[in-house]
């Protein structure tokens, strides 16, 4: 069971738009190996960046209307939103570090 939060068409605008930190998006889908292989990557973070980034999943084959409208052509992609206004993007899976230092960019810093 994954620790990210699941987001749909219902929860987007309220979980990843109008977020006060900054939000990681996974676009994953069942039957992609790499989807898989990053998940307890992902999990992990979000453990770790608790209170720093949120992390959350859209699985596009149950939310195609917000794979379309975030042009998702390939997964996993992994955008990453900040003021309500995507940021960045990772296209693949990706390891830890690479991601980390992706998120890092983002994070306020504390004084």
């Amino acid at each position: 069971m994954s620790n990210a939060m699941d987001i749909n068409d219902g929860n987007w605008d309220s979980e990843v738009l109008n977020s006060n930190i900054p939000v990681l998006v996974d676009f994953w889908a069942t039957w992609c190996g790499p989807c898989k292989a990053i998940a307890p990557v992902l999990d992990g973070l979000s453990i770790e960046l608790k209170d720093k980034v949120k992390i959350v999943k859209v699985n596009i084959d149950n939310c195609m209307n917000l794979a379309k409208k975030n042009g998702i052509k390939s997964v996993p992609t992994l955008l990453i939103f900040k003021g309500g206004k995507k940021v960045d993007s990772m296209i693949g899976a990706s390891n830890k570090a690479n991601i980390l230092k992706k998120l890092e960019n983002y994070i306020e810093k504390e004084s």
